[in-house]
């Protein structure tokens, strides 16, 4: 494409396209002529959007126009955040003054930008929505303070993860963007360490933005939430709280330390907050739902707790203060049972989406069959369950079918007690089943699974992962009566594809023409391609972790055995 003169000029501010006449008539075009000449700039700027980085940051090179366009049209931004990058950061945003997502992302072993290249952020980009800030642990709480002093308008979106910031800095940040309503946390290490008054470190009026202590009175108020007194103050604290409130609606917490840390921002935020989710994060998670959740009816809509310590009580608190729960994820809690899952069955009549990971330290109570049939008999909104660890029978499989006819999703995983009479029970009344999991359950066999693909007239996905008992011939079968099914098997070993193989061995894999062989001296090698073609023609997936790692290892020797293989042809 020619270098013409540019179509694009600004006035304002703002772009005017002009449209071009190229030759003696509009539909007379020259090869040698610059096709997009006759495109608007939002026609350009939709199709630089379907590039890649490299693609596209090659166009902006291509002339003047195109690069003018490149920057008025880009939303999202990543950068590697190194110390190198500070004194260039301006002039960079300033090209790109329209993006609304900026992403830094620096090693926690490099030195990242400073304070300085952080707080003229909100000048250069005035329509920034969302910030992202990784390893960048040279960023302190004054960068923080100095950013957030701007007030950026439209920030509704804080992610930082692994940075060198603290609890100043984020009260800082909650006190001035106005607009804020999603804040991720992740690997605070600084934040851990707070110390002295750890439960009002977080809550926006707990320091000024100035750094200087409130007045006692807020600290007393704040202790007696934390200690749980049940005084005269306790409702006067929570009137307080409401009146400055955050407006945030989804607040996620991940790899950080102290629980307690968080009461205040919780309970400020309660008013507002629609998403909870907190993972590997340390501490009483009990008492932090009791007291922030205390005594209020809140909008949460959905709740995430993975690897965290939390019993029934969190779980009655729970019941007690979001009745528009809408989905319940329990990842490995502690101290759960039947009882903190029949109180949200009897309070949560809204429930669409359970997932439950079932984990009980040193053999105690832990989340079983009952509070699977609590569930089923009183919430009838059920779209989605996933049950591991979880010894569910026919009474519980009858009361899902019978209570819930909207139930479209489900995945039984680590249990014994799911067998062939389970498969076929689902088969017969699960008759607006569209998508089935069965992982790591060793009584299931092909005789289950046929009686799964013989019944569930909705069903378009099965997928079956470490089963012993299901064979690929079964599997093959399955997909020849069901064409419009599609089955997927995990083998654990070996991963196979359509068109193709990978065999995890440790002699070099070759592929010729579309027809896969294993070239090796030894007839047990042999054994095995010709059994892994076999499988690979009925369309197997394996999609677990160790293979999928194991996948990679392999490709690499495989790609070196092809490079390898014609420099010994040529030497013969």
């Amino acid at each position: 494409m020619g270098q013409s003169s540019s179509s694009c000029s600004c006035n304002n501010g703002h772009e005017i396209y002009r449209p071009v006449i190229i030759g003696k008539n509009s539909g007379d075009i020259d090869g040698d002529d610059d096709l997009t000449l006759s495109l608007p700039d939002e026609c350009l700027g939709s199709v630089f959007g379907k590039l890649g980085c490299l693609d596209r940051n090659s166009c902006s090179l291509v002339c003047k126009r195109w690069k003018c366009v490149d920057s008025k049209s880009r939303n999202r931004l990543v950068l590697l955040a190194r110390s190198e990058l500070s004194p260039c950061l301006p002039s960079l945003l300033s090209r790109f003054n329209t993006v609304s997502v900026l992403s830094l992302k620096c090693s926690r072993k490099l030195f990242s930008i400073d304070d300085a290249a952080l707080s003229r952020i909100p000048i250069f980009l005035p329509f920034l929505k969302k910030l992202k800030l990784k390893g960048c642990i040279h960023i302190s709480d004054d960068g923080l303070h100095a950013f957030s002093l701007h007030h950026p308008p439209l920030l509704t979106k804080l992610s930082f993860a692994s940075c060198g910031f603290g609890a100043k800095g984020l009260n800082s940040l909650l006190s001035n963007c106005p607009s804020l309503q999603d804040l991720t946390l992740k690997r605070l290490r600084k934040l851990d360490a707070t110390s002295s008054t750890p439960a009002s470190s977080l809550w926006p009026g707990a320091l000024n933005v100035d750094g200087g202590d409130v007045s006692n009175d807020h600290h007393n108020n704040i202790n007696a939430v934390v200690a749980g007194d049940a005084n005269k103050k306790e409702k006067d604290v929570h009137n307080y709280y409401y009146k400055r409130s955050l407006r945030l609606e989804r607040l996620c917490l991940k790899d950080l330390h102290n629980a307690r840390l968080f009461i205040p921002l919780i309970l400020s935020a309660s008013a507002s907050i629609k998403t909870l989710i907190v993972c590997r994060s340390s501490g009483n998670w009990d008492r932090v739902l009791e007291t922030s959740l205390h005594g209020k009816t809140t909008s949460i809509s959905e709740i995430q707790m993975e690897n965290v310590q939390m019993g029934d009580a969190g779980l009655l608190a729970i019941s007690s203060s979001c009745p528009d729960l809408q989905l319940l994820y329990l990842s490995r809690t502690t101290d759960c049972t039947d009882d903190g899952l029949s109180a949200i069955a009897n309070s949560c009549r809204k429930l669409r989406k359970l997932h439950i990971d079932a984990w009980s330290r040193f053999g105690s109570r832990t989340i079983g069959d009952d509070g699977v049939f609590s569930i089923a008999n009183k919430c009838s909104q059920l779209q989605e369950v996933v049950l591991m660890g979880i010894p569910i029978a026919i009474p519980s499989l009858n009361a899902l079918a019978s209570n819930c006819p909207g139930l479209e999703r489900m995945a039984l995983c680590n249990t014994d007690s799911v067998q062939d009479s389970e498969m076929a029970f689902i088969a017969a009344k699960f008759l607006a089943l569209k998508k089935l999991c069965i992982k790591n359950c060793p009584n299931v066999s092909k005789s289950g699974i046929e009686a799964v693909g013989r019944g569930c007239p909705n069903l378009v996905k099965l997928k079956v992962k470490r089963c012993k008992g299901v064979t690929q011939a079964m599997v093959s079968r399955l997909r020849f009566q069901r064409s419009s099914l599609v089955v997927s098997l995990d083998a654990g070993s070996m991963l196979f594809e359509s068109g193709g193989i990978s065999l995890l061995a440790s002699a070099v894999n070759e592929e010729e023409q579309g027809t896969a062989t294993a070239m090796t001296n030894t007839n047990s090698t042999r054994s095995a391609a010709a059994a892994a073609t076999t499988v690979a023609a009925t369309h197997v997936i394996c999609s677990s972790r160790g293979a999928l790692l194991l996948r990679s290892k392999f490709e690499s020797a495989l790609q070196l055995g092809r490079r390898r293989r014609p420099t010994e042809d040529n030497a013969s």
